[in-house]
């Protein structure tokens, strides 16, 4: 691609975060769809740099990092579709498809109170009211409307060694008021009330 596609030469961030995926272009003026990792894309409407690289396989119109500049970002369907400066028709957004979509952290938009962004969550410590360790913030799933934490214990917790090739204990507990009492970025630990054996 040249420069006056609209991708411009750029290394990711230190913090970036993976966001979503470019799908294909979408109209003929130049707008392109993205699929976000996320049920709440705050941070593709919000920011205006989005990061990209060039997928993981099939065929590359570009290489190493690039930057966008985003005209417009709104919801559409299950994403989003965006317009970019110098993406100006159908071949050009076309050109984009398959692309992984970086934001930084630090672009992220504040959350409100009691709200968090999933990559916030992950690696979080969680122990229960009692002081039980239950392990740590692997995943977050979405389950209709509510998030679950995916807490996989740690190897000591485990009732079977990792030599004996079976996977690591895996808690699933609801994201909401009722089972999370609270959460601590700072520390790093989220309590809930739940029992290790749920």
């Amino acid at each position: 691609m040249t420069p006056s596609s609209g991708l411009e030469m750029a290394d990711l961030p230190a913090d970036a975060v993976e966001v979503g995926r470019i799908q294909d272009a979408w109209g003929v003026k130049g707008w392109f769809k993205v699929m976000p990792y996320s049920a709440s894309p705050e941070a593709l409407f919000y920011c205006r740099r989005w990061f990209v690289l060039p997928p993981e396989r099939g065929a590359r119109c570009f290489e190493g990092g690039q930057r966008l500049r985003i005209d417009q970002a709104r919801a559409h369907g299950d994403g989003v579709v965006a317009s970019a400066r110098g993406i100006a028709d159908r071949d050009a957004a076309g050109q984009l498809k398959g692309a992984r979509v970086f934001v930084a952290r630090s672009d992220f938009p504040t959350p409100e109170a009691g709200e968090y962004y999933w990559v916030d969550l992950i690696g979080l410590a969680v122990f229960n009211r009692q002081g039980v360790a239950l392990g740590r913030v692997a995943d977050l799933m979405s389950s209709g409307p509510q998030s679950v934490l995916v807490v996989v214990a740690a190897q000591q917790e485990e009732s079977a060694p990792a030599a004996s090739g079976l996977p690591p204990l895996e808690r699933l507990i609801p994201f909401v008021d009722a089972f999370v009492d609270s959460v601590d970025l700072p520390a790093g630990r989220i309590t809930v009330d739940w029992q290790p054996d749920y």
